[in-house]
């Protein structure tokens, strides 16, 4: 079952407040939102999902705890359009989980796992129209590498997609896991699972998830009230690089004005950083989800 990595750490560092006004751009299984709720009797919790079996899931673990919440079903990247339909401008915190939450990946259907045989499909949104099957049967060689080495930062992506596109129809995953592991070489195969790069790559690209995060992030900025924060996890590099860019452009503060005595108050940031936080061994140990997490808080000051 899933289990949300960083949970007591989010719950501290959003200043739960028991009037609070809070968003979960990532609600998946309710692990977040409903530890959440119940912190915020008096308040209000928007939770943001476009994963129907998840909304599903959640609505009846939700339900259990209070009613003050409504399940937004959309892509975070509609956050501040979806906000401002219900008269929201202003919120006291935003929490981002950005992992693939357990459940997609065990169940194998859905065709996030490289270890489960399933239709080649990988869509967080199930109606949309691109899926993992399109991006590995009609992509380019060209696109195809582009993908895999960017997204996967996968050092055999050229051989990886000269396997693909002469393995094609690929149909399922357990089928692609074969074309890749015999496209790398013997040695790479045996330090980490050698389609895990892959996988990545093309989920991120069936999803658009760098492009809808930094988008949303930058709005979800915006949307800060004075001493509002926001708290985001990381699961891999790319991810992590963009909140840690975007947060380092709102938090700058000018050389020149650092040799100043005193800064002037309206040449300050409006923001600051709080804290970078990485899990404990302990939770390490025993939740293997939390291993690469990562998770990044600001705080808006003025």
């Amino acid at each position: 079952m899933h289990k949300s990595v960083l949970l007591t750490e989010c719950l501290e560092f959003l200043n739960l407040k028991e009037d609070s006004i809070i968003v979960d751009c990532t609600l998946g299984y309710g692990g977040h939102s409903g530890e959440i709720l119940k912190r915020i009797p008096k308040g209000y919790l928007y939770s943001f999902d476009q994963d129907s079996d998840a909304i599903k899931y959640s609505m009846n673990h939700l339900q259990e705890i209070g009613s003050n919440y409504e399940i937004i079903k959309s892509n975070f990247v509609n956050l501040k359009e979806e906000l401002n339909k219900r008269n929201i401008d202003k919120v006291d915190g935003i929490l981002y989980d950005l992992g693939v939450s357990s459940p997609q990946l065990d169940e194998g259907n859905r065709g996030f796992s490289f270890h489960q045989d399933a239709k080649l499909d990988m869509r967080m949104n199930q109606e949309q129209e691109l899926s993992a099957y399109e991006v590995v049967n009609t992509y380019s060689y060209d696109k195809l590498v582009d993908i895999l080495y960017r997204y996967g930062e996968e050092k055999y992506a050229s051989s990886i997609a000269k396997g693909i596109i002469n393995s094609r129809p690929i149909k399922t995953t357990l089928e692609l896991t074969e074309v890749i592991k015999n496209n790398v070489p013997i040695k790479y195969r045996r330090d980490k699972h050698p389609a895990r790069k892959t996988f990545q790559a093309i989920r991120i690209e069936v999803n658009d998830e760098l492009n809808v995060f930094e988008k949303s992030l930058r709005d979800a900025l915006e949307l800060l009230k004075v001493n509002g924060r926001i708290c985001v996890i990381t699961f891999h590099s790319l991810e992590d690089r963009i909140c840690k860019e975007i947060f380092k452009e709102v938090t700058h503060i000018d050389k020149e004005l650092n040799s100043l005595p005193i800064i002037p108050e309206e040449l300050l940031p409006n923001y600051r950083i709080v804290k970078v936080i990485e899990p404990k061994i302990d939770e390490i140990n025993s939740n293997n989800r939390a291993r690469s997490a990562k998770l990044r808080v600001i705080e808006r000051v003025k």
